[in-house]
């Protein structure tokens, strides 16, 4: 399937330099907006920055108007990503979990590439599912990652949705967000016009990006 997202806004060059001048203290993400981490070809959603994949088919979920998440479709697998504000002072994963675990117990913990996960069945009107449901705590964001279908359950499937995740950027901001509010999202054409799309060629005069949304 064809990504239907484009490349993201390109940064001032203030910016730029100062995140060369800093190499990146971690191998991997999920990367902090403000932290440094390699530049590379993402999609701009706002909330989230999102790795440039040609094979993902990557369509927002929407509420009503409201951008909530992210659905990533490959390989009859999905990913579904969604970040949450988190206090300052820790993280939500270990309430998420317990939270999961008491409306699921067909789910089992185990260590994943990114610490202690929840894996089985996701039952979802009669029907059951492989799925693995991770999280990750950053400075005062959650991010959720459940991947659902053959990539649950087999090592090489799932690899492409866990170096995806890996190379994921989240942008907080600075505005006050209630406790497990969903980090707003947007199309990446709803970038100000005072933004431009990053990468070699860009043709300001050509059609921008189309996405699918699931409601």
């Amino acid at each position: 399937m064809r990504n239907v997202f484009r490349r993201r806004r390109r940064e001032q060059p203030d910016q730029l330099a100062e995140r060369e001048a800093a190499a990146p203290t971690r191998d991997s993400g999920p990367w902090d907006a403000d932290e440094p981490h390699p530049e590379a070809d993402r999609i701009d959603l706002g909330g989230l920055r999102l790795p440039h994949n040609p094979d993902f088919d990557v369509r927002l979920a929407s509420v009503g108007d409201q951008h909530v998440g992210v659905v990533v479709l490959y390989d009859e697998s999905s990913l579904q990503l969604q970040a949450l504000a988190a206090p300052r002072s820790s993280g939500l994963w270990d309430e998420v979990k317990t939270k999961i675990l008491a409306q699921a117990d067909h789910l089992h913990q185990q260590d994943g590439p990114f610490g202690t996960e929840l894996s089985g069945e996701m039952r979802v009107d009669g029907d059951s599912r492989p799925a693995r449901y991770v999280g990750i705590d950053g400075p005062r964001w959650f991010l959720l990652a459940v991947i659902s279908g053959k990539a649950a359950v087999d090592d090489a499937t799932a690899e492409p949705y866990i170096d995806f995740i890996k190379d994921v950027v989240v942008v907080r901001g600075d505005e006050p967000m209630a406790r497990e509010e969903a980090i707003p999202l947007r199309r990446p054409n709803e970038q100000s016009s005072a933004e431009t799309p990053e990468g070699p060629g860009f043709n300001p005069f050509k059609r921008g990006p189309e996405i699918s949304e699931i409601r």
